[in-house]
């Protein structure tokens, strides 16, 4: 089987749980960016210069969005270096990858998991909601909706989908693998942590500055991937010489669970300016899981909702400085150690491994 995704493979949880899954049972072919994960019988690797979301403006204002999505040069690299290759099967992560999926006619037919709803990706951008979702939605009107079977993160998400176009996708949330792992005592001072992309449309200048309006001795580290370099660069410069605050290179995914086990509390606080930041349920929430730390978060509904049924930590009021600041406040030792408690006892509900076998069971679905 092959298994497609424009990201960087070896840092790609989502991918990497996949790839763990089949490769007993399948031989894996992988294509995407960056080295060849562990476990996989072989991998195309798309060269870093053929950026796969680059594509003809013309083509794309004028609508000829087939003609748009053939431009793409990281589509281009990726369907000359499978040609001529049989596959089983194909599944295909996110929108972007599934035309090239289906123009592989693989034997028993395409899956495609759906990270995100893309036709509301970056919707509070007015450029990218006038120009480019018209083209995401044309992406799923003729390629998603060809798939065999499809998958997404989250029920909302996949509630939106079967509203807008009629597929009705599985939920597989982006759970962690499980850690056998046990809490740490609680730190004093409290050692706060955050792990992630440094993006500016994650807003991570908002927890900076709550840490900073704390009254009690904290420590807050930041493991980020460069996915910005530029914005990175601006937080760095915004910490220095604060001695609480350490911004860190990311950790290969791996080690990120027993690096982050260390900690008290994992901070997370995503404002909710479109679709898919409000109904956000991402890898960090599980990835905190799994360490067995406290939780922080802001008031999303679909972090909130597992915060308060599993009594993993506090949520603020609202997606402000001065809220996450006063929820930071009120966690007192004895608060941190039961939610440390708390995700200690909901590791195995809250693991991958829960979740994962709705990928399993739509390929083997593709073979019947």
């Amino acid at each position: 089987m092959l298994i497609v995704s424009f990201s960087r493979l070896v840092a790609d949880a989502r991918v990497l749980k996949q790839i763990e899954l089949f490769a007993a049972d399948y031989e894996v072919v992988t294509c995407g960016y960056g080295p060849a994960p562990q476990g996989v019988a072989r991998h195309l690797s798309i060269p870093d210069e053929h950026i796969y979301w680059q594509r003809s403006r013309a083509w794309t204002l004028l609508r000829q969005y087939r003609r748009a999505y053939w431009s793409s040069p990281a589509v281009r690299w990726a369907r000359a270096a499978l040609a001529g290759q049989d596959f089983d099967c194909v599944l295909a992560d996110d929108i972007d990858t599934v035309g090239l999926a289906l123009s592989l006619r693989p034997r028993y037919g395409v899956h495609a998991d759906l990270h995100e709803y893309s036709p509301r990706e970056k919707e509070d951008v007015p450029r990218w909601r006038w120009f480019v979702a018209p083209y995401m939605r044309w992406q799923v009107r003729h390629f998603v909706t060809q798939a065999r079977s499809t998958t997404t993160v989250g029920q909302h998400i996949a509630d939106e989908y079967r509203r807008n176009f009629g597929i009705d996708p599985a939920v597989v949330t982006n759970a962690t693998p499980y850690a056998d792992l046990a809490p740490t005592p609680v730190s004093a001072p409290l050692a706060l942590v955050h792990s992630g992309a440094a993006r500016d449309d994650r807003f991570l200048e908002l927890m900076i500055a709550a840490v900073r309006r704390l009254e009690r001795e904290v420590t807050f580290d930041l493991y980020l991937t460069p996915n910005d370099p530029a914005y990175l660069e601006r937080l760095r410069a915004e910490v220095a010489g604060d001695a609480r605050i350490t911004i860190h290179d990311a950790v290969p995914y791996h080690q990120l669970v027993a690096t982050l086990n260390k900690y008290d509390v994992g901070v997370h606080l995503l404002p909710p300016v479109n679709f898919n930041n409000r109904w956000a349920l991402p890898n960090k929430f599980f990835d905190f899981v799994q360490a067995r730390l406290a939780l922080a978060i802001g008031p999303s509904p679909e972090m909130a909702r597992l915060v308060h049924e599993h009594g993993l930590g506090v949520v603020a009021a609202e997606f402000t400085v001065e809220a996450l600041t006063a929820a930071l406040e009120s966690l007192t030792p004895a608060r941190v150690e039961a939610a440390k408690a708390a995700s200690h006892a909901a590791a195995h509900a809250l693991s991958a491994q829960a979740t994962v076998q709705g990928w399993r069971r739509a390929i083997e679905a593709l073979h019947s």
